[in-house]
């Protein structure tokens, strides 16, 4: 991959990032979409797939609710992306489960937990 095509495909994550964050706060209306905060995508070299890692608030059914109205949402999500970005051939969008708020959270309370033991009752 050349120094080029890298920085397009970063350039192009980025547009992605922003487009499917501001259609799901402002175009999206499926109920089963909760408080989904969009946090990286990757774009294939070939800029054929895009990877969107997201991050949900709430309980593991919520989680699951919000990913499969994502999964439906994807081909309304992808003919966005390629209006508003006047892409002629938009990229396959694939939704992951980012649990990387959520792990950082838990070793916060757990490193909490250890503070208070170490100080005593």
């Amino acid at each position: 991959m050349t120094r080029a095509s890298r920085h397009r495909g970063e350039r192009l994550a980025a547009l992605i990032r922003e487009g499917i964050a501001e259609a799901l706060a402002t175009r999206v209306k499926d109920p089963r979409i909760g408080f989904v905060t969009v946090t990286r995508v990757t774009v294939s070299a070939d800029v054929a797939h895009a990877t969107v890692r997201v991050s949900v608030m709430g309980t593991e059914d919520q989680k699951d609710s919000s990913m499969a109205g994502l999964d439906h949402a994807r081909g309304f999500l992808r003919t966005h992306l390629a209006r508003t970005l006047e892409l002629r051939t938009a990229p396959q969008l694939h939704f992951v489960l980012d649990r990387g708020l959520e792990n950082a959270s838990r070793i916060d309370t757990i490193l909490e937990e250890i503070k208070r033991e170490e100080q005593g009752p």
